[in-house]
């Protein structure tokens, strides 16, 4: 089944991730920090960011990068109600996305028109996701749920309906080649990039070197 405009995806946005290649996931705890990470990874060649609504200074945070570092795509993740949902949906960021897969956020995420990816661990994660108007699914936790062979176990019975996943959890430059020659994955979430001790510290050089790696390998895997 291709992409239609029912999905809970856009194909702009789907596009925009697609091309990343990967997308770093943050937990950012003190707002001064929103910007220079952001710009960190952008100096690497990482243009996209899930930034997790786990902190008080998240929303904060999120307005920041938008305001200051606009070539960043943007997503909010760790969406886990409806009312998450309508703070992403007046926040101006491009996507959201979710640990797992809840119908309720899933519909109030399209009423809101907010572009969602639901996370999948399990074939009837997948039918509620794909039953929600979902293409593009989350795949946490990646390698702890059993890696790409587990995936492409539990995907196999949907791969005529063209579904896409972002793999996350246990991902590294060290792993990431296997993930990404798999036409399944649109993108890696890379919560390896800037750890949260990356982040304390200010080591923005390390994030930036992080991310030129990863972006050697996206390029010359998908080339």
């Amino acid at each position: 089944m291709p992409y239609t405009s029912e999905d809970a995806m856009s194909s702009e946005i789907i596009s925009r991730i697609e091309n990343a290649g990967v997308i770093a996931v943050l937990e950012i705890d003190e707002l001064k920090h929103a910007v220079p990470v952001a710009r960190a990874l952008l100096a690497g060649g990482v243009d996209s960011i899930e930034l997790t609504l786990r902190t008080p200074v998240a929303m904060d945070a999120a307005k920041a990068i938008i305001n200051e570092v606009p070539e960043i795509m943007l997503g909010l993740g760790t969406v886990l109600n409806t009312d998450q949902v309508k703070i992403a949906a007046s926040s101006g960021v491009a996507f959201a996305v979710a640990p797992g897969c809840n119908p309720r956020v899933i519909a109030a995420a399209k009423e809101h028109g907010l572009p969602f990816a639901p996370g999948i661990a399990s074939p009837t994660d997948i039918e509620i996701a794909v039953e929600s108007g979902c293409r593009v699914l989350k795949y946490f936790p990646a390698e702890a749920s059993g890696g790409l062979n587990y995936l492409n176990t539990i995907a196999g019975p949907y791969k005529y309906l063209g579904l896409k996943f972002i793999p996350l959890g246990g991902l590294s430059s060290a792993n990431a080649n296997s993930y990404l020659d798999s036409p399944m994955v649109i993108a890696l979430g890379g919560s390896w990039l800037a750890k949260r001790e990356m982040i304390h510290s200010e080591n923005w050089d390390l994030i930036t070197s992080n991310a030129m790696e990863i972006r050697k390998i996206i390029d010359k895997t998908r080339k």
